[in-house]
């Protein structure tokens, strides 16, 4: 009764766009009040308690490299590199802005923050080789999901957090299934350029130049080399590779691109700290939240629910990911990480699934409703760079969906994909 009562309340307030951390911090007040005995400080000791957390300290880290990197001509010459490997392709234009946004990825940790930084250069360049303005928005939307895939990811610190789970560990399980997804959205660009007669960028172009385009962004690429190599090599913790990749962004784009001045160093540090009040705002009332669900024993009960439901493994995991799909749709993936892993982590365990393992799949759930109505925050991304309208862009991204769907899949039924890497290295 209890967690059905509290997730009508969630669905209400989300329902009246309430922001996702008010909702979640009123919801547990109003069970706290109707339900419990609990004093009602609980919840502001669990909001402050749960943000003590070193671990923590590397999201804003990450998100300050990212802009950084952004704001230093990275992106710009990310742009470039893609353009030189795959842009002679039919329908290169768009597999560029897939490659630039696994390169950018894998120095970002954040979806939206990839739309922003590579649609804003291949949005326009799509539109001016005559690509349908809502392809190009829908293309870009979804390649920006990999930045929350390919490691460093922001999800992946919260989820290690949360599941007491190795972040490194989650790093390294992300790199195999992000190029899968890449790939996959790379067919969809060939196939629909196929379709519709898009025109490539250019000719098959020498080695000298795309060698010239490597050199120019191998400071970039060596990002995510020294942010995994130092963590996996020991070197350093997750949150003291997100202070390394600052301290190195500002160095290469002050000192090696010369593009980084005071002004946009101010402009980064300001967006850092406005998007990282935003989170840990919304962080700090999910853990209340989460806190709450443990003392009602409300997980244990929705686990109880599942296996009983589906006493098969196979189809157990089917309705998670629909339910993580649907979820996804209406809340936050931060806040949808903290509430969903306590409930769900116990119940995969049951039946066998690694909690690395569990932590992709969950993950790349959530990243579908980065491009999935009415939340769909890349979408909206897209929309505000390319000037289409939600309807338009979500009408193209149905291919780009079910393409992500179809990797999730293999993810789910074909675990190597994510933990193979994984074993070689250890």
């Amino acid at each position: 009764m209890e967690a059905i009562l509290i997730f009508s309340i969630l669905i209400v307030t989300i329902a009246f766009s309430i922001p996702i951390g008010i909702t979640l911090g009123l919801s547990t007040w109003i069970m706290m009040l109707f339900t419990s005995n609990i004093p009602m400080v609980m919840i502001a000791q669990k909001a402050f308690t749960g943000l003590d957390s070193f671990p923590l300290l590397a999201i804003p880290f990450f998100i300050l490299a990212g802009s950084l990197m952004c704001s230093g001509g990275i992106s710009r010459r990310l742009v470039t590199l893609a353009e030189s490997l795959v842009g002679w392709i039919v329908g290169g234009l768009a597999m560029v802005t897939v490659l630039a946004c696994m390169f950018f990825a894998a120095i970002s940790g954040s979806g939206p923050a990839t739309v922003s930084a590579i649609g804003s250069f291949m949005i326009p360049a799509m539109k001016e080789r005559r690509y349908d303005a809502g392809f190009a928005a829908a293309i870009t939307a979804a390649a920006g999901t990999i930045g929350v895939i390919i490691p460093p990811s922001i999800p992946f610190v919260i989820y290690g957090i949360v599941a007491k789970a190795s972040i490194g560990d989650m790093f390294i399980a992300g790199i195999v299934p992000g190029i899968i997804i890449g790939i996959a959205l790379m067919l969809v660009c060939y196939f629909t350029a196929r379709k519709r007669h898009y025109l490539s960028m250019a000719e098959r172009p020498k080695f000298s130049s795309v060698a010239k385009a490597f050199r120019e962004a191998f400071w970039a690429l060596l990002v995510p080399v020294i942010i995994l190599g130092g963590i996996y090599g020991g070197v350093f913790t997750p949150t003291e590779a997100a202070v390394v990749a600052v301290a190195y962004s500002v160095f290469i784009g002050k000192f090696v691109y010369r593009e980084l001045t005071m002004a946009t160093l101010y402009d980064c540090l300001k967006s850092t700290a406005l998007i990282n009040g935003a989170t840990s705002f919304l962080i700090g009332l999910s853990m209340a939240f989460a806190n709450y669900l443990a003392m009602a024993q409300i997980p244990a009960h929705i686990a109880q629910w599942f296996t009983s439901f589906a006493e098969s493994p196979f189809l157990l995991m089917i309705i998670i990911n629909f339910f993580l799909l649907v979820l996804g749709c209406f809340v936050d993936n931060i806040a949808a990480v903290i509430i969903l892993t306590p409930i769900l982590l116990p119940v995969v365990r049951s039946i066998g699934i690694d909690p690395i393992h569990f932590g992709l799949i969950i993950t790349v759930n959530l990243a579908c409703g980065f491009i999935s109505p009415p939340y769909g925050i890349n979408l909206f991304v897209a929309s505000a760079i390319s000037g289409e309208n939600i309807e338009s862009i979500s009408r193209e991204i149905v291919p780009v969906f079910c393409a992500m769907v179809a990797c999730l899949l293999l993810f789910t039924y074909f675990p190597v994909l994510t933990m193979g890497l994984l074993k070689v290295l250890r």
